[in-house]
């Protein structure tokens, strides 16, 4: 997420927003107390939070597109891959509409 805060299209405090829902995720994912149905859950949970941000995006001359879309799955991904969950990045993200 450092290229969305290095990029000044993106509102620092909006992407601390994104960055807090992520570092919930996280925490999570960390406590290694889940299913592959809770997981699921939340990354659901995590995306439908993003997806609530995207006014607060759009009314600071903003959105979430290309370059945000990007950043975010590649963080969502690099979490997959750390915990070693066997869920396909679309499938963790399939509630986005960004």
């Amino acid at each position: 997420m450092a290229d969305m805060y290095g990029d000044e299209y993106f509102p620092d405090f909006l992407v601390d927003k994104v960055k807090k829902v992520l570092t919930e995720l996280d925490a999570f994912l960390a406590d290694k107390n889940y299913t592959p149905e809770t997981v699921q859950e939340a990354f659901d949970k995590a995306t439908l939070q993003i997806n609530g941000l995207e006014e607060e995006f759009e009314e600071n001359g903003s959105e979430i597109e290309t370059a945000a879309r990007d950043s975010i799955a590649e963080t969502v991904d690099h979490m997959l891959q750390h915990y070693d969950i066997d869920i396909d990045l679309e499938e963790a993200l399939r509630e986005r509409e960004w």
